[in-house]
């Protein structure tokens, strides 16, 4: 199809929709206050990949924007439309104010007509802070501090307090011991000293430095007059706690014993608990914190038992509980113990100097309270407690948390820009969610997703199809109409995953088809498993076959997978140099308890060699890291341009072809290849550096060529292109090979690593791994793998999780797509529900027999895809 066709096309679509039905989409029959005709209109976005788009859209209804990723969805619902919308609200503030907020990009789009104000809910997961929980998300921590301030019941004599009181991240509520954090990290002689039988010249103070800074304190020891040659345990008590324990500093003149000359010098003395403290506060290095940690012991603070309140605000309760009692219990509870009061039929006038359970401000708190909790009851997250981190939130639920937000705000006329609602959650989780999206829509609001949930799509009044593959390959519209019209358009990737009917339909099982069902090769079984809401849970996992963990959100499948099995599997093969739990930087366990729980009794480890964790955590923070850097291709390709002629004859090695070292680089940028401009009140732009035009590297590397092109074009080249073009490069050409499999072909080599999604992220991930040797009796670990990715991806997805599986590898995968646990070898289902009402094996067997149990709520959903699969393989 020509642009004009599609443009034509989707004018036909608009006319039909509204002489037919006008009353369809809930589309205003006058213009009047709603612009033009009810269409938002853009022409000529050219924002990324966007090939001079111009399409027309529906106000007042539900918008689905689908592609396979990578097309430009993205780039034409959140880059074009909102960003315009944000950038036209901006306008309308003060210059002033503006220096004061972050502001977005100017989108580059020739014309936006009929754009109301725009709200965007994107994807992304809650900072890395426990201080950031479900009740700061939903600000309904504020209510339940104002009610304890204003209405609870305070001790015989106490005065009220203010509502900060009651917050562990404010000064006035933060327990003065573990500053509001609720855990302690505190040493001990026994952390500090494992063996008391050896002398500090030995080392027995294990938490102290190594090498030099080791050898230096204990120079200062013996200046002091310390017997640093003695068994530790025989030290007096009062010299072995001022060695340990100390906050003083002394500076001694030092003679070092060691050298054979002479040299005095002043050295500093740091007690072992001063250098830990100063370590784990100070350091930059990672390792180094790590390393100290282990001489720590974390616990709840025993000063306020893991609240991170101060006792008086403890003191205060409310229906017999503290604010910390009612941050721990769920949802569902805190609703009940709450209603008794909203029914209050009398209440007293409030005081400021008198609380009072029964006054009116009681009544109005809890009331406003209650409703705002059942919006979150409705949207299934009931078994989430107020105090719960936002950490250890899936997307999906930090989804629905803003989602209940903004349903509470009573915009009106607005457009809900939304990135995929449904990811992260089971099917049974989405249809409260669907629900909520036709509540937006009712309340006069237009709602855009950005979505690959075929479900959700087919429940739109309008779709927009963007394509047809990716980057270079996409940023077209192939239609633009009621979502039954992309039926006639062969073109469309996603025409055959949502009409499944359809004989070009496709199935996610990687081309597969409906084969035999691999056998176990063994099984590794875990028993007396406790952790969050696993409780003394038995699994057996089935090994050499495809394993889908499933069940509803928080019935407790990635604290099995990704975070038990990952334990204990990765700290057992940790003898094996290949074996890692994470590969782009040190994983941080985010949960709540911070510890890694307990299993009782483990078996069949010995037939695992290596554990793999592929997760969607990005492979670096900073627009230094891409995939060409994180694949290792990079390393081969500056290789091939140290060993040229023009290079050897100039010197240059291959540090000379990196951006991130001087030598090479532009130091004009740093080898950032951008420059920053500030523009104070107007927002800010990025631009190519004026001295080398983007290229990262200054004229001298430039000038070194491998088959007619500089590094910088290399790194400009997409994988498909490079694929061809280092085709002689046996290192890269492997890695571009294995990238091109999973569907990632149309990414620049040097694309940074900020742009990337949380699925391209995971597919590069995998990528890296495929690229190594086969060896089999490897455990690969993914966390719902097919989030963020089009049908189309996911079917390239499972083809190479089924060539490990074939090559004698366990994969095991927590997932929701019913596509991909219809294609498994076997499946393990928890439930019945989330939060304290899951963590159970409700069934497990092959998908055919998960699908037949009667207590699954997996069950239905399996079934359905299993018949759809069944009825493809027969077409």
């Amino acid at each position: 199809m020509t642009t004009r066709v599609e443009a034509v096309h989707a004018e036909q679509n608009v006319d039909q929709l509204t002489a037919l039905n006008p009353d369809m989409l809930g589309l205003p029959t006058e213009s009047a206050g709603h612009g033009e005709d009810g269409f938002v209109r853009v022409r000529g976005a050219r924002e990324n990949n966007l090939r001079n788009v111009s399409v027309d859209v529906p106000r007042d209804a539900i918008v689905a924007f689908t592609g396979v990723s990578g097309s430009g969805k993205s780039s034409l619902a959140f880059g074009t439309i909102y960003a315009e919308a944000q950038r036209r609200f901006f306008e309308s503030v003060a210059p002033y104010a503006r220096r004061l907020i972050q502001q977005g990009h100017n989108p580059k789009v020739e014309q936006i007509t009929g754009l109301p104000p725009a709200v965007a809910l994107q994807q992304r997961r809650g900072t890395a802070t426990s201080r950031s929980t479900v009740g700061t998300v939903t600000t309904l921590s504020n209510s339940l501090r104002m009610l304890f301030s204003r209405a609870g019941s305070y001790p015989g004599g106490a005065a009220p307090l203010d509502s900060d009181a009651f917050s562990p991240n404010t000064a006035p509520g933060a327990c003065p011991e573990c500053h509001g954090l609720g855990t302690a990290h505190t040493v001990t002689e026994a952390s500090l000293v494992p063996d008391t039988s050896l002398s500090i010249r030995d080392g027995a103070i294990a938490a102290w430095p190594g090498a030099w800074q080791g050898k230096n304190l204990r120079d200062i020891l013996t200046h002091l007059g310390y017997d640093v040659d003695v068994p530790w345990r025989t030290l007096p008590r009062e010299q072995r706690d001022w060695i340990l324990f100390t906050g003083d500093q002394p500076v001694v003149e030092v003679t070092p014993q060691r050298d054979r000359v002479a040299k005095p010098y002043k050295g500093r003395f740091w007690s072992a608990k001063s250098y830990v403290m100063h370590t784990l506060t100070d350091s930059k290095s990672p390792a180094m914190r790590e390393k100290v940690l282990r001489f720590m012991e974390t616990g709840p603070c025993p000063q306020c038992d893991g609240t991170g309140l101060r006792p008086e605000a403890l003191a205060v309760t409310f229906a017999g509980h503290t604010i910390a009692g009612l941050n721990a219990v769920p949802m569902t509870e805190l609703a009940e113990i709450i209603r008794p009061t909203t029914l209050l039929a009398t209440a007293g006038t409030a005081s400021r100097k008198q609380s009072s359970e029964s006054n009116e401000v009681a009544v109005a708190i809890t009331r406003d309270l209650l409703q705002r909790i059942n919006v979150l009851l409705d949207l299934g997250l009931g078994y989430l407690a107020l105090g719960r981190a936002t950490p250890t939130l899936s997307p999906g639920e930090m989804q629905r948390l803003r989602i209940a937000t903004q349903l509470r705000s009573g915009l009106f006329g607005v457009i809900y820009v939304l990135d995929e609602p449904s990811a992260g959650l089971h099917p049974a989780d989405a249809e409260p969610l669907l629900a909520v999206l036709d509540q937006l829509k009712a309340s006069g609001n237009s709602v855009f997703v950005v979505e690959h949930n075929m479900d959700v799509v087919r429940r739109a009044d309008w779709l927009v199809d963007v394509g047809p593959r990716a980057g270079e390959d996409g940023g077209q519209v192939l239609y633009s109409g009621p979502v039954q019209g992309l039926d006639a358009v062969p073109g469309s990737v996603t025409r055959p995953f949502l009409f499944p009917g359809n004989p070009a339909g496709s199935r996610a099982d990687g081309g597969s088809g409906t084969g035999a069902v691999r056998e176990a090769a063994g099984w590794l079984e875990l028993r007396g498993i406790s952790r969050h809401n696993l409780r003394n849970l038995d699994a057996a996992f089935p090994l050499g076959v495809l394993t889908a963990v499933t069940g509803v959100s928080g019935s407790g499948k990635s604290t099995l997978v990704s975070k038990v099995l990952a334990d204990i599997a990765g700290t057992s093969r940790q003898a094996s140099d290949d074996s890692r739990v994470a590969r782009d930087e040190p994983d941080i366990d985010m949960d709540e308890d911070g510890g890694p729980g307990s299993v009782g009794h483990v078996a069949g480890l010995e037939r695992i060699d290596r554990t793999v964790k592929v997760d969607q955590k990005p492979i670096g923070r900073t627009p230094r890291s891409n995939l060409a850097t994180y694949t290792g291709l990079f390393d081969a390709v500056r290789k091939e341009f140290a060993a040229t002629d023009a290079a050897r004859s100039r010197g240059f090695g291959p540090g000379r072809f990196s951006f991130n070292v001087a030598g090479g680089r532009c130091e004009t940028c740093q080898g950032e290849g951008f420059v920053a401009v500030e523009l104070l009140f107007l927002p800010g732009s990025y631009g190519p550096c004026p001295e080398c035009n983007g290229s990262r590297y200054n004229p001298e590397t430039l000038e070194v060529t491998y088959r007619g092109r500089d590094i910088a074009e290399v790194l400009g080249m997409t994988v498909n292109a490079a694929a061809g073009f280092l085709a002689g490069v046996p290192a890269a050409a492997r890695s571009l090979q294995t990238l091109q499999e999973v569907g990632l072909g149309y990414l620049r080599l040097g694309q940074p690593a900020t742009e990337l999604s949380g699925g391209e992220a995971q597919r590069i991930k995998l990528a890296t791994e495929l690229q190594r040797a086969r060896r089999g009796h490897t455990l690969y670990l993914l966390d719902e793998p097919t989030t963020g990715l089009h049908p189309a991806d996911v079917e390239l997805l499972m083809a190479q999780l089924n060539r490990l599986v074939d090559a004698g590898n366990t994969v095991i995968v927590v997932e929701h797509a019913m596509d991909v646990v219809a294609a498994a070898d076997w499946v393990m289902d928890l439930g019945p529900a989330g939060g304290d009402a899951g963590g159970k094996l409700v069934a497990t067997g092959s998908p055919a027999a998960v699908a037949r149990s009667g207590s699954s709520r997996t069950a239905p959903y399996l079934a359905a895809a299993l018949r759809d699969r069944y009825a493809g393989a027969e077409r």
